[in-house]
């Protein structure tokens, strides 16, 4: 009886076993299901929001994209777009603040690039930028040329080539080979640490939480984070404001031209 009962649990012991082997394997099987229907899901929205824009039907265009953002999808086609259909419904804050986001993702892109200087001549302020100096601006303008996981993949490929190089060079018998290893190997590294601050300098643009849009209709600068303070000046929708200080509800901001006050939180939106 003994050896009855121990095949009888032997088998519950392996049927068991096989059961949670089994819905294991349907719960991994699950997974990429789930995740194929949402990304499904985030095509066909994708589909009807150009559509709905090609068909000048700018709301409804509006409307799908920031249901593709509501479900966490990021990218700069998608700022892009969405900052178009903004555009052609003349809300320019909102264009030029999702211009400045797409710009952050693709800081290269011409045609962002191009679609944000068009709605920015649209905004009611026109302010001097106080100019760089012409190195800080010629590296800048270098930095912008790709994104920071473009960079980052560009600091890691030389990387591999100063690697490479000093290999080489190390290994060469004679001394031309070695003169040339030597010199791919400076060449490789001063690319490589150019390239790495380039990767850093664009990640930290594109985290940055200090540079904002004014989205309200007009928004007063004050003097001191109080609505009974005097008025320095007056800020309109579009406008890009860096962000210098806060306090509560308020806002220290400062415009290209190097002015500062204060100003309601409410009224700008962190690009």
């Amino acid at each position: 009886m003994s050896k009855i009962f121990q095949m009888l649990w032997m088998l519950l012991l392996i049927g068991g076993l096989q059961s949670a082997a089994a819905q294991e394997a349907e719960e991994q099987a699950a997974e990429p299901t789930m995740e194929a229907a949402e990304q499904l899901a985030s095509e066909v929205l994708w589909d009807q929001a150009n559509t709905a824009y090609i068909n000048n039907d700018y709301h409804q265009a509006e409307e799908l994209y920031l249901t593709i953002l509501q479900r966490g999808e990021r990218s700069a086609k998608l700022y892009f777009n969405l900052a178009n259909a903004y555009f052609k419904r003349e809300e320019l804050g909102q264009a030029i603040l999702y211009y400045h986001r797409a710009l952050r993702l693709q800081p290269g892109d011409e045609d962002i690039r191009y679609n944000l200087s068009v709605a920015e001549a649209r905004t009611k302020d026109t302010i001097d930028q106080i100019p760089d100096f012409f190195f800080t601006e010629w590296m800048r303008s270098i930095r912008h040329l790709m994104s920071a996981n473009a960079w980052t993949a560009w600091s890691l490929i030389w990387f591999a080539v100063m690697l490479g190089a000093l290999l080489f060079y190390l290994l060469s018998a004679r001394l031309i080979l070695r003169k040339a290893g030597f010199y791919a190997t400076l060449i490789s590294l001063l690319c490589f640490i150019a390239s790495t601050i380039f990767a850093s300098g664009q990640s930290r643009e594109q985290q940055s939480q200090s540079e904002a849009i004014v989205m309200s209709s007009s928004a007063a600068v004050k003097s001191s984070p109080d609505r009974s303070a005097t008025d320095l000046f007056i800020l309109h929708e579009g406008t890009k404001v860096e962000i210098t200080n806060s306090l509560e509800n308020w806002c220290e901001v400062m415009i290209a031209d190097g002015k500062k006050g204060w100003t309601e939180r409410s009224k700008i939106e962190i690009i």
